[in-house]
């Protein structure tokens, strides 16, 4: 087992026995800062070496397979586990973003394991961030005129996390390998130590919603499993059609399983304030991200292989 997850595990155990284990929050503000800046640079200096218009056609399939996710599973959280229609379009959302924790576990797994992949992936991943949210407002509230669109703009475009992804992503595309070179020691050698601590305090925040899943059942339990095992065989299938590597292909498929608990919270409490954030996270981050963590991510890479070995031939 990765030495990561291990910090992941201990976290989790370290929160479920309740221990006074605690991060200060500018020390998680900072992990995070980091995670997301040396993801942006990565995909940044490596983006520099091909046209962006090659991208484009990735960039659409992902921006509808983030339309199409949330549409899939409103309608199973609403039918099927009952949920009202604010929650139900809020967990919907939940499951069509991405998250980036899971997302920097994939880069260490596939690392560890010498598994090459596009380097614009990053960029996919920010692409991945916006189109669920809009489809969550509109399945929560239909097209209202009362929605604050620019509120919910600003939170989408300048929150935190999109920002310093794109922003990484530029510089390392201005300044390319000799440029960011003398901030290699931190962004790039340090990546999994870094990563390591940020999975500690996931751990620990994982354990926090465990409380919730007894109280709410066993469907977001099933939910949280389920559903990114269904959008990780989506996004299988979509990286083979769209000629990625194996590598690439595995990363789609984490894009698409993963659950937010970062970007599409913040969006959702200022446009369905009265959807309840408990349940959302509950099985983002309760359930879909360990899972991802432990064993989605190889799952998804083996879906991958398979896809290749079997569509390829």
């Amino acid at each position: 087992m990765d030495v990561i997850i291990l910090f992941f595990l201990f976290g989790l155990a370290a929160g479920l026995l309740r221990s006074e284990l605690r991060f200060p929050a500018a020390l998680y503000d900072f992990l995070s800062i980091v995670l997301l800046l040396a993801i942006g640079l990565k995909g940044g200096v490596e983006l520099a070496k091909q046209p962006f218009a090659d991208l484009l056609p990735q960039i659409l399939v992902v921006i509808a397979m983030g339309l199409t996710l949330p549409m899939i599973a409103y309608p199973v959280l609403r039918y099927v586990g009952k949920f009202k229609r604010a929650d139900s379009a809020s967990i919907a959302a939940h499951y069509g973003s991405v998250s980036v924790g899971t997302y920097a576990v994939a880069i260490a797994y596939l690392g560890s394991r010498h598994v090459e992949f596009e380097a614009h992936m990053p960029l996919l991943l920010v692409v991945l961030e916006v189109p669920a949210i809009l489809v969550g407002i509109i399945l929560a509230r239909g097209v209202d005129r009362q929605t604050q669109w620019g509120k919910v703009a600003h939170e989408v475009f300048l929150g935190k996390g999109v920002v310093l992804l794109l922003g990484g992503v530029l510089i390392g595309w201005l300044a390319g390998p000799e440029g960011t070179a003398p901030i290699r020691p931190l962004f790039f050698d340090l990546f999994k130590g870094v990563l390591a601590l940020f999975l500690l305090e996931m751990g620990l925040l994982t354990a926090v919603q465990f409380g919730s899943l007894r109280r709410y059942g066993l469907f977001l339990l099933g939910f949280g499993v389920v559903m990114p095992l269904f959008s990780g065989v989506v996004g299988t299938l979509l990286g083979y059609l769209l000629g990625l590597s194996v590598g690439g292909t595995t990363m789609l498929a984490i894009l698409g399983a993963s659950a937010s608990y970062i970007a599409v919270p913040a969006a959702m409490r200022i446009s369905v304030p009265e959807a309840n954030p408990t349940l959302s996270l509950a099985a983002s981050l309760g359930v879909t991200f360990p899972f991802n963590v432990l064993f989605g991510i190889p799952i998804y890479h083996l879906l991958a292989i398979q896809a290749h070995n079997l569509l390829g031939g």
